[in-house]
């Protein structure tokens, strides 16, 4: 009996954390219980205190009045291209590159460490490496321990973010919790020569975590509402992508048969 006790904790505990990382993907969902280890999750993001009003700087619309954000049905591409003030593209590939995919993506994300382990390898082989696909990576942070990664990747150097990044994603079962913890998102970030330091500072950097913000008020401007979405040229898939969908999309641009068009949802 004590032993299937124990069975029975260990995968009650699983589906906890199954059910945090699947909720990422959803942008109608924030993970806001307390951390164990260091105060509610807005002061560690943000240094809120008590006595002070508390700033989350990746709520969810959910936690807004209706009627508060103005969304483009029909974006340009001018419009999907506008960068934020304040933080760099993260991105691969040629800048004049004939076709952009943009990735909003949640580091806490399972369908997003899919797409990065078993479709992107593909992607950069077949069109990025050969300079016909520039790949840009907006975050899009989904629950507060989300919002505390996207803060350590965003304060690694810029050389180093994108190895960050997928180490975050490929590591999600040791960070991911319904918890915001400080510790084991360090212990990621210490993977690309971080140190304790650096890493406590990011978490004062309030310009920083305003462009991160901006970033995904942006998107949701944009009508992303989840993640992994991605604009192919202009186009907005609600969804992941894998390698045939990518060819059906692109290929037709590069050949000519197909223009830029404003954004449309294909699904």
């Amino acid at each position: 009996m004590k032993t299937g006790g124990k069975s029975l904790l260990r995968n009650a505990a699983a589906c906890l954390l199954a059910m945090s990382v699947l909720s990422a993907c959803s942008g109608d969902v924030i993970l806001s219980t307390s951390p164990a280890d260091s105060g509610p999750p807005t002061a560690l993001l943000t240094g809120a205190t008590p006595d002070k009003p508390q700033f989350n700087p990746f709520a969810d619309a959910t936690t807004r009045a209706p009627g508060g954000r103005e969304v483009i049905v029909n974006p340009t591409v001018a419009d999907i291209m506008q960068p934020v003030n304040d933080i760099p593209e993260l991105s691969v590939g040629r800048v004049d590159a004939p076709v952009t995919i943009i990735e909003f993506a949640s580091l806490t994300c399972p369908f997003c460490k899919q797409f990065q382990a078993e479709t992107f390898p593909a992607l950069k082989r077949e069109y990025i490496d050969t300079g016909k696909v520039r790949f840009i990576i907006r975050d899009f942070p989904i629950g507060m321990q989300s919002g505390a990664a996207t803060i350590a990747m965003r304060c690694a150097p810029p050389a180093k973010q994108l190895a960050l990044y997928e180490k975050f994603l490929a590591q999600q079962s040791v960070w991911v919790s319904q918890e915001v913890r400080r510790d084991p998102i360090f212990k990621i970030a210490s993977q690309v020569g971080m140190t304790r330091a650096e890493f406590d500072a990011c978490y004062e950097n309030r310009g920083m975590i305003a462009a991160l913000n901006s970033m995904k008020e942006r998107g949701r401007t944009l009508g992303i509402i989840g993640t992994p979405n991605f604009f192919v040229q202009g186009k907005l898939i609600k969804g992941t992508l894998d390698m045939n969908k990518i060819r059906e999309l692109v290929d037709p641009i590069l050949a000519g048969r197909a223009t830029v068009e404003p954004a449309g949802l294909t699904r």
